[in-house]
């Protein structure tokens, strides 16, 4: 495990600085426009559930693993998030949700359906997702977290916000609507 560098002070609200990727400035306005309270934290590429382990501690939240899945005819798509510690097998997942068995998009589909590169998976990019091309598969221990941890569509922030907001405003405003699996 690598230990990435970390601002260690917890943010309220979006950044001052403005010199950033669109895509994130995007997130933290969808954030405030639906009222969704968060906190942040900025570092450095972190790339891995591993090389968040700092920031775990630092939000007192677990970080959640997003997965970027397609079937094997590669034109079903689903983003799959579930806690951190947790293997992903694509077995059970599949057969869960009656797909041929699910494997690893390419990083371009990635991009062109959530603007997304890899390593920076996060729930947030379904805001991008306008046509809802992409399913979201979420585990259903992720129920049971107060807070959900995840990136603002990039990997050199992480934010700490309500699984109650992110269920019950975030999703409703994209229009995805959750398939709860059991990993």
């Amino acid at each position: 495990m690598r230990k990435i560098v970390i601002d260690s002070t917890i943010y309220t609200g979006k950044p001052e600085d403005t010199n950033r990727l669109q895509k994130e400035l995007d997130s933290y306005e969808i954030l405030d426009k639906l009222g969704i309270c968060y906190y942040r934290i900025d570092h450095y590429e972190a790339n891995t559930v591993e090389d968040c382990l700092e920031v775990e501690e630092l939000l007192d939240i677990k970080i959640c693993k997003n997965l970027f899945l397609c079937n094997a005819s590669r034109n079903n798509f689903y983003l799959l998030s579930m806690p951190g510690n947790k293997k992903f097998d694509t077995k059970k997942v599949s057969k869960q949700i009656g797909s041929s068995r699910l494997s690893f998009a390419d990083p371009k589909d990635m991009e062109e359906y959530l603007n997304l590169k890899p390593g920076s998976v996060s729930i947030l990019g379904l805001m991008f997702d306008k046509e809802r091309k992409v399913k979201l598969l979420l585990d259903k221990d992720l129920l049971s977290y107060e807070y959900f941890g995840c990136h603002p569509c990039v990997n050199t922030s992480s934010l700490k916000l309500k699984t109650k907001d992110l269920l019950e405003r975030f999703l409703p405003y994209t229009g995805h609507i959750p398939l709860f699996v059991e990993l």
